[in-house]
């Protein structure tokens, strides 16, 4: 095993901290953690997870490769530095459980299937002349493809073993940054909350266009009204009510 220098480390995340004006519960409020992890790190008791070193190089202005390394590069690295940072990297990494081939067509035919009847949905309310409100439609639509395109799709099976050993009340997978103040997530409770938010994005995507055209034949002169408030209860009371009641069931 290549260890890294945890003393180092800690130093350089302090100085870098200090330089942007940060406080340790600034910066740990930007990563969604405590501040006494930041603590932790800054005194080389303990080093970040994986997964927290990009958005911690990002808060703190430097490259991962910085970040490992425990320095700024003022200059191109020569062979021998890169192999180091390399081995760091190799060596610190968890590698993340995959979904199996199997699971991946399985999803990814649920997850088309729904699309494709969510579009033939709201193309027959197009051919039906139904004067609904098309841009409350197609975002809901969008909002479920691209939710559903995480949950379905992209999200994490497994999150870092960082998150059992800390209070952390939100995740940062790529682009998709999700946080529900009071909720602590785990490794317990995150296939529950994938679980929700698959079964809501597909939900949303297929019943939304029925339920508008369906809604506003039974209740033309009111629908328009209404519609915003039922938009609000569903994007958000479908979606994050289920993840706070599961997120603290089982976390």
């Amino acid at each position: 095993m290549y260890d890294m220098d945890k003393e180092k480390f800690g130093a350089f995340v302090a100085q870098l901290r200090r330089e942007r004006g940060l406080t340790q519960k600034e910066l740990a409020d930007k990563l969604y953690i405590s501040n006494k992890a930041v603590s932790k790190w800054e005194t080389g008791v303990s080093i970040p997870d994986v997964g927290l070193l990009i958005p911690l190089s990002e808060v703190l202005g430097v490259t991962v490769t910085e970040l490992l390394s425990g320095e700024r590069q003022s200059e191109h690295m020569d062979t021998r530095q890169v192999e180091d940072v390399v081995k760091k990297a190799i060596s610190y990494a968890e590698e993340a459980p995959r979904r199996s081939r199997q699971e991946k067509r399985r999803l990814g035919l649920i997850y088309g299937s729904c699309l494709i009847l969510a579009l033939a949905e709201v193309a027959a309310l197009y051919l039906l002349k139904l004067p609904v409100n098309y841009e409350y439609l197609l975002l809901v639509v969008i909002f479920g493809v691209v939710f559903g395109w995480y949950f379905m799709l992209g999200a994490m099976q497994k999150l870092p073993d960082y998150y059992d050993s800390h209070r952390i009340n939100g995740t940062i997978d790529g682009p998709f940054r999700m946080n529900i103040p009071g909720v602590r997530f785990t490794n317990r409770n995150w296939p529950y909350m994938v679980r929700c938010g698959q079964i809501w994005s597909m939900t949303i995507m297929v019943s939304y266009p029925a339920l508008t055209g369906a809604l506003y034949a039974l209740f033309p002169a009111h629908w328009h009204r209404i519609e915003m408030y039922v938009l609000l209860v569903l994007i958000l009371g479908g979606l994050f009510i289920p993840m706070v009641i599961v997120g603290k069931k089982y976390e």
